[in-house]
């Protein structure tokens, strides 16, 4: 069901109730229903409709009105420099052919890169199916005013704000993880959806009005859980990922469980813990554009993106331990390395680049480089990230090496690079 005619419903119900607000801008039920019907596009259903600019208020009506004609709302993360986001779009489909067929009809970007989209795809009852768990999980009702941190490009904050809306609530936006722009919109939360190290900055605010923190993008640890809980502030965290929705969720502190509807299954991977593989009604359809992805399907329905995990004991709670193919889980991002070492390895001077993620007590972990190159300066590098990767996929470590370790076939082997990192006997320095 599209989430606009949710909006249609509580603007015939609820008219004057704000059902967003970013900054000094609002708009009410009503409002926002009218604007998003004056900007429905004259498009066959299925057309991929493209939002690249504009404050996230636009973004949303733009998104809405996307979903009324039946179309594939896709936004860009304002963020991203010029040229990024053409390298993004530029390669997408006009359509997307079997959107009628399938309900297709969102679409968000997952760890975009230079030249290797990964826009995934999805129906809106992938979505608008599991907002009546969400609520019951998050508590969040018509009464209620939900902090959505972020851009409309990222899976989390669309669907945080698609189910917010779905519910009646009035929908707190910032366009961003700044602290200053959480702090300005935190006093009016009751809900808040968050990842781990923004709850930090959240709590250091010492919020009044929060009642809940939805948090996901990267494992909560349990001191800033019992923090939360000594601030009189619930939190609900979740594992998932674009491609799959909704996993597993931990309400209570207890562990991650699966979340309604969906099965777990860990088969057994190359080497420690198990892969992580899913079956449920809220999978994505796939990806357009270039490029492909991490996401793989069996002929039972499962599907996997190579996230490993552990379980513990008969309960059967799932204890995350990475990725299978090494991306780094950075603050609610998702990066591939492989497109981060493509950049680098453009650079004049760089012999071989191997980009691994080391642990971060906020942000989960953090882009490293471990750069081979007599003569590479990190300014030089630290250039070209800026001008051709987005915030997330920027090292913020850099490290020099004599001679990368290096597979039979002469690439660099990043599974020994990583684990020496990680132990410290691999010789490196920081790269100046």
């Amino acid at each position: 069901m599209p989430v606009f005619r949710e909006v249609l419903a509580h603007a015939a119900a609820q008219p004057h109730r704000v059902a967003v607000r970013y900054g000094d801008t609002a708009r009410t039920y009503a409002q926002l229903a009218r604007d998003a019907e004056r900007a429905r596009p004259d498009v066959k259903p299925g057309a991929l409709v493209t939002l690249p600019d504009g404050d996230p208020v636009a973004q949303l009506t733009g998104i809405l009105a996307a979903d009324a004609a039946g179309a594939v709302p896709l936004t860009a993360d304002p963020s991203w420099r010029p040229e990024h986001q053409r390298a993004l779009l530029g390669p997408l489909p006009a359509t997307v052919d079997d959107a009628v067929a399938h309900d297709l009809a969102w679409a968000g970007f997952t760890s975009g890169s230079t030249g290797r989209p990964r826009v995934v795809v999805r129906s809106r009852s992938s979505w608008t199916g599991s907002f009546e768990a969400t609520g019951r999980l998050t508590g969040i009702t018509a009464d209620d005013a939900v902090l959505v941190p972020g851009s409309l490009s990222w899976s989390l904050t669309a669907f945080a704000t698609a189910h917010a809306l779905a519910a009646g609530a009035t929908v707190l936006l910032t366009g961003d993880w700044s602290v200053p722009g959480l702090r300005a919109a935190l006093p009016a939360a009751d809900v808040a959806h968050l990842v781990p190290h923004r709850l930090a900055a959240v709590l250091d605010a010492r919020p009044r009005r929060l009642r809940t923190a939805v948090v996901g993008g990267a494992a909560l640890g349990t001191a800033l859980r019992d923090r939360a809980a000594n601030a009189g502030v619930g939190v609900v965290a979740y594992y998932g990922a674009t491609e799959l929705s909704f996993v597993a969720v931990d309400p209570d502190g207890e562990g991650l469980r699966p979340f309604a509807g969906v099965e777990v299954s860990l088969r057994p991977a190359a080497a420690g813990p198990g892969e992580v593989w899913v079956r449920s009604p809220w999978l994505a359809h796939g990806y357009l554009g270039a490029g492909g992805g991490p996401l793989r399907r069996d002929a039972g329905g499962w599907a996997t993106v190579g996230d490993l995990a552990e379980d513990i004991g008969p309960s059967g709670r799932l204890v995350l331990r990475g990725r299978a193919d090494g991306a780094v889980l950075t603050g609610g991002a998702t990066v591939v390395p492989a497109d981060v070492e493509a950049v680098l390895a453009e650079v004049p001077g760089v012999d071989g680049v191997v980009v691994v993620g080391l642990p971060h007590a906020e942000l989960g972990q953090v882009v490293a480089a471990v750069v081979q190159g007599a003569g590479v300066r990190r300014a030089v590098l630290e250039r070209v990230v800026r001008e051709r990767l987005a915030p997330a996929q920027r090292p913020r470590r850099w490290l020099a090496i004599d001679e990368l370790p290096r597979t039979s076939t002469g690439k660099p082997a990043r599974a020994l690079v990583g684990a020496g990192v990680a132990a410290g006997d691999l010789p490196i320095r920081p790269l100046t």
